[in-house]
């Protein structure tokens, strides 16, 4: 599998003030992936908010590259892929809707 997109997700908790956490608190990891989160991103701004939208792309994106690369089927993220293939091909149709 080509993975020509590359990413950086980061998560960073935020206090109940509402300000980021400080310290060590944050994750940062990078993900490659076959498929334009961003262009599916994009393509979704009217069926979804933006935090909708980027939680689900982002989401599926992750997990579906994770079962992707599952060595084998007793792997509790290629049992997964199944249902993962349907989200993805949803929220596609999201995208295509307003393109």
């Amino acid at each position: 599998m080509s993975n020509p997109h590359r990413y950086r997700i980061t998560v960073t908790p935020i206090e109940a003030d509402g300000l980021p956490c400080t310290g060590r608190c944050t994750i940062e990891f990078e993900q490659r992936s076959p498929r334009n989160w961003m262009r599916e991103l994009e393509g979704m701004q009217r069926q979804l908010s933006c935090t909708e939208a980027a939680s689900a792309v982002v989401a599926a994106g992750l997990l579906e590259t994770l079962a992707a690369s599952a060595r084998n089927d007793a792997h509790l993220l290629a049992a997964l892929q199944p249902e993962l293939g349907g989200l993805v091909t949803k929220l596609q149709a999201l995208r295509d809707v307003q393109q």
